[in-house]
């Protein structure tokens, strides 16, 4: 007999039924946001014109660009054994990625708004036999209509940063509830297996982050020769991923520094490349040119700020920068991914606020392969003396490399962990 829900989760239900009408209000305005993809708005009702491949299917859920690129390398293992692939994701950018990098064969849908209605649409078409969620999306109709087929449910990749946590701990029947609807909980660190097993998590294993077995991310190699020869013979600096509060942190870092390094030019790619042009009248306003490259532009002599506001180019521009500075972490965000950065050999800057990623920072900073600053003075000098001395730089981005190379496997062992899952659907095949 089916576990009863506790009081939350049955009223959850309730008023998500109750607001499914309201649903296209809600569709409407994140559309005219651009949130939504207006051609394929009805996968959020859990509508699709795409055909279910035959044979088993498994389904993988990454909520956003970050989770779906940890999943990819999964998702290309679990092609070449032969499963047909469903990747569902949130965003219109991890959409986009979609496009650009899934592997051929599988099949990417938006995950449907968490109403009853729609997630029993969803699963009624796509029937999958088994479902791999990612890091810490929970929604509470996807896991117990899924539960309710009897789909077996498994948390990839498992994090829980310490807000996450000490939220739940305040609904502990609620979240207990719906963890014990998977069968096993696959987790980043000791720390993340601890917090799972503390909510009540049955079944945990460590088995690392899938994020440092992605490959560094790829670079069309015409872009990146006319980009090189755009800044040719510049100092050139970085920063990736950045949240509102810190470009002005990161342009007044490039004021101070353009009289000591003559032709300084600083890429800014924003974590929501959508912020681009705020961004320029940023630089504008500190007295500094610039150019965004979503316009079609490259810089030119004059150019002092480049903002990066496109989709999928963070390849290109660690390529062209000895240092970045990786956004998130001046601000309380929580700090974005260093691993593409160390991946391809950039000098590593970061802020306090890097609780997403807690144990890779600490190995990079334990490891003098990133370096940690806490304000724009500090921010500015790190950014002068690895501009001043190659070799130390060269010594840092090293580490770092060597870094995330040693803290890798995580893939290899996601695989291990799934194995008698993907044994029984084979078994069920035949």
């Amino acid at each position: 007999m089916p576990e009863r829900l506790p009081l939350t989760l049955r009223s959850y239900r309730r008023l998500a039924a109750a607001a499914t009408p309201l649903t296209s209000i809600l569709l409407a305005k994140r559309l005219k946001r651009g949130k939504e993809h207006p051609a394929r708005i009805g996968e959020r009702r859990g509508e699709t014109a795409v055909a279910r491949p035959p044979g088993p299917l498994i389904w993988t859920h990454g909520a956003s660009v970050g989770e779906m690129l940890s999943l990819m390398p999964l998702v290309e293992r679990l092609r070449a054994k032969g499963f047909a692939v469903l990747m569902t994701s949130s965003t219109v950018t991890s959409a986009k990625l979609a496009e650009r990098r899934l592997a051929p064969g599988v099949i990417h849908q938006f995950v449907p708004i968490d109403t009853p209605k729609f997630i029993t649409r969803f699963l009624e078409h796509w029937r999958p036999n088994l479902a791999l969620f990612s890091e810490s999306d929970l929604w509470p109709n996807l896991i117990i209509e899924s539960t309710g087929r009897g789909i077996p449910l498994i948390l990839v990749n498992a994090r829980l940063s310490a807000q996450s946590f000490d939220r739940w701990r305040y609904a502990p029947t609620t979240i207990a509830a719906l963890l014990r609807r998977f069968d096993l909980c696959l987790a980043q660190s000791e720390l993340d297996a601890d917090r799972y097993a503390h909510l009540g998590a049955p079944r945990i294993n460590m088995t690392g982050n899938l994020k440092l077995d992605v490959p560094a991310p790829p670079v069309d190699g015409q872009k990146l020769t006319a980009m090189r020869s755009a800044i040719a013979g510049r100092p050139v600096i970085a920063a990736a991923s950045t949240h509102p509060g810190e470009e002005v942190l990161v342009i007044d870092a490039h004021r101070r520094l353009r009289h000591s390094f003559p032709g300084l030019v600083t890429i800014l790619a924003p974590r929501h490349p959508e912020r681009g042009p705020g961004i320029l009248d940023i630089a504008r306003l500190a007295g500094l040119s610039g150019a965004m490259r979503s316009s079609g532009q490259l810089p030119n002599r004059g150019t002092d700020v480049y903002v990066a506001d496109t989709i999928g180019e963070l390849g290109l521009l660690y390529r062209l920068a000895p240092i970045v500075f990786v956004g998130g972490s001046l601000v309380r965000h929580g700090g974005q991914n260093p691993i593409e950065a160390a991946k391809l050999g950039a000098a590593i800057l970061h802020g306090p606020h890097v609780w997403n990623f807690t144990e890779i920072y600490a190995a990079l900073d334990q490891a003098r392969g990133a370096e940690r600053v806490t304000d724009v003075g500090k921010l500015t000098v790190r950014f002068g003396a690895w501009l001043t001395d190659a070799a130390e730089r060269s010594n840092v981005s090293e580490a770092a490399l060597r870094t995330v190379e040693l803290l890798g496997g995580a893939l290899d062992r996601t695989l291990a962990a799934l194995e008698p899952y993907l044994m029984q659907l084979r078994l069920e095949q035949t």
